[in-house]
């Protein structure tokens, strides 16, 4: 198999050759002529039941859209996966998984931090599940004999936390593990080998990476995949092509946006333990934040987010937001553009008072996502604005 490097230029565009095109066509149609009534009816009927890619015709795009088809692909082949399934947003991907999972009505494990929206959306039962919340050593003796699915993130959002993905997959058994990758991203780690059945990301973030698109992916089995595509069909879910095209076009820079971030987001990490002002620093880089040594056996890198959490609690944190010049305190992630933001009243604002304090998500916690911009530029705004909204004064010149 091709190196990752390799595969994030190369992937879903098998067909190009053929089709005698260098960059991968955009198709905008709504419907598709049919060759016939019976090809039709033959068509209609495979793409409803979960097949990858229809015979003759497509019928009609909530169907089947080949621009999204060669992004997925391209997933695909980078989670080590049979197939991937694309939707509409990460939370509309996420909802997918759960229905096809078996989870309506049934038993959900989850360890916690997770996306405040997935989150919500468990224990909320908006989907008639019911969900115990476990430690990620507690999850063998979480299960139920109705359990459909154990949901994990890792690195978890906001706080990083990073979860042995073979120790969970062990505890679960039969039960399938959904993993959320989308701080990691497929370059720095595969769930798929480490045991998990279902890999989802928000598109939207690094996987996009210039903050245009919304989308969802989901890397699985021939078989599990099947079933996404039944619940995309039926709820209408599927990724816009205009956004799939984009998403394609940002592929072959994947790699080198991850670790140039990731790069930033070492050095920044180190600079900002001991500031005056900083009560805790986390990055996957730091010793403290990696006792099970993750990073060597499970990912590739620690990537590029960290947390910072600043004296004078959510005040202090909303000074902060106001006084950075260069980072845009904004929501989201994964840009090439450093963004912050303020988890415990903007991404995890819908959890529980008590899951946010057990999570460590207190108020004076910031989320930074690092961006591919100069690593000085980025110190010099982050020092001068945590001096100024905790009256620490400046550390450098």
């Amino acid at each position: 198999m091709a190196g990752i490097d390799t595969m994030v230029v190369h992937g879903g565009r098998e067909d190009l050759t053929a089709l005698g095109v260098h960059a991968p066509p955009l198709d905008r149609s709504t419907t598709y002529p049919l060759r016939s009534l019976e090809s039709g009816t033959a068509d209609l009927e495979r793409l409803a039941h979960g097949e990858a890619a229809p015979v003759d015709s497509p019928v009609y795009a909530r169907l089947f859209n080949p621009t999204v088809a060669r992004w997925e692909q391209g997933i695909a082949a980078l989670e080590h996966a049979d197939a991937a399934v694309a939707f509409g947003s990460g939370m509309a991907a996420i909802t997918a998984t759960l229905i096809a999972a078996g989870a309506i009505g049934r038993h959900v494990v989850a360890i916690r931090p997770l996306y405040g929206g997935t989150d919500h959306l468990l224990s909320t039962g908006l989907l008639a599940t019911r969900t115990t919340w476990a430690s990620p050593q507690g999850v063998a003796d979480a299960i139920e004999d109705d359990t459909a699915l154990v949901v994990v993130e890792t690195p978890a959002n906001p706080t990083l936390d990073l979860v042995d993905l073979a120790a969970v997959v062990r505890q679960a058994g039969d039960v399938p593990v959904l993993v959320d990758n989308t701080f990691a991203t497929p370059i720095l780690q595969q769930p798929l080998r480490h045991g998990a059945s279902w890999v989802v990301h928000s598109a939207t973030k690094a996987l996009s990476g210039h903050g245009d698109v919304i989308a969802g992916v989901v890397a699985t089995s021939q078989t599990r995949a099947a079933a996404l595509r039944q619940v995309r069909v039926v709820t209408g879910a599927l990724l816009d092509p205009q956004a799939a095209y984009l998403l394609h076009r940002s592929l072959p820079t994947l790699a080198l946006r991850v670790r140039a971030a990731q790069d930033n987001a070492v050095e920044l990490a180190k600079r900002l333990q001991g500031r005056c002002g900083v009560l805790a620093v986390r990055h996957p880089s730091l010793p403290d934040c990696d006792p099970l040594g993750l990073v060597d056996r499970q990912m590739s890198g620690p990537g590029s987010l960290l947390t910072v959490e600043v004296e004078g609690g959510a005040e202090a944190a909303g000074r902060v937001l106001q006084a950075v010049r260069l980072f845009t305190s904004a929501v989201s992630l994964g840009s090439t553009d450093s963004l912050i933001e303020h988890p415990a009243g903007l991404t995890h604002r819908v959890v529980d008072a008590a899951a946010l304090a057990d999570s460590g998500i207190r108020p004076g916690l910031l989320r930074l996502s690092i961006g591919v911009e100069d690593v000085d530029d980025l110190w010099r705004d982050l020092d001068q604005a945590i001096g100024a909204a905790t009256g620490s004064g400046p550390s450098v010149g």
